[in-house]
């Protein structure tokens, strides 16, 4: 833990990106102000910086099959549960993997992160598969298609709902996530990552 580096500075207040002021940082300002995109996404809330060690980490736990190594993360990621989150929030969902991605990993990274909190975690989302996001440029993430649907509309209606991922890094995968469950229904959509990249 004393390897790795917390944002405790000053970020923006959308998506925790460290910077100078808690202003909307340029990407989610483009995000913004896009019609199809707006308001889509209220807050994201990560605790770590991407540093060379939490790289080292990240992949003994995602790709390496560590899953262990979540449970250092339950402290963190509770106590930024309670201060941002805990007095909005009706669900907690995970960001899920593909069928074929689950298979190949043997857990879902999102799914031990998320079951870290203290309310139950729900499915309510499925990934239909495609190519690895870490393997695209920015402008191929941000020209993706949707890859999540949702077969649970009536548990989403109405709700405020807080998604759980690994890492934050253009924000596509959150926002095409936070973009059904909103099509579905939801109030609104938050997440809390573990890592800003």
């Amino acid at each position: 833990m004393n390897k790795l580096t917390k944002i405790d500075g000053k970020r923006c207040s959308v998506c925790s990106r460290p910077q100078e002021t808690e202003q909307v940082c340029f990407d989610c300002e483009r995000w913004e102000t896009s019609e199809a995109w707006r308001g889509v996404l209220i807050k994201n809330h990560s605790i770590f910086e991407y540093t060379d060690f939490m790289k080292e980490v990240l992949a003994a736990f995602k790709f390496r099959g560590d899953a262990e190594l979540v449970k250092i993360f339950k402290e963190e990621m509770r106590a930024v549960y309670q201060k941002q989150f805990s007095a909005e929030i009706d669900g907690i969902v995970p960001i899920p993997l593909s069928a074929d991605r689950l298979y190949e990993r043997g857990f879902n990274q999102a799914r031990l992160l998320a079951e870290q909190l203290p309310i139950p975690t729900k499915d309510l989302l499925q990934r239909t598969h495609h190519e690895k996001q870490s393997k695209k440029s920015r402008q191929e993430r941000l020209q993706s298609s949707n890859v999540f649907t949702t077969e649970s509309a009536t548990e989403i209606l109405e709700k405020n709902i807080l998604l759980v991922d690994d890492i934050y890094t253009t924000g596509t995968t959150l926002r095409h996530a936070a973009k059904v469950l909103l099509n579905n229904g939801a109030a609104k959509v938050s997440s809390l990552t573990l890592i800003r990249g």
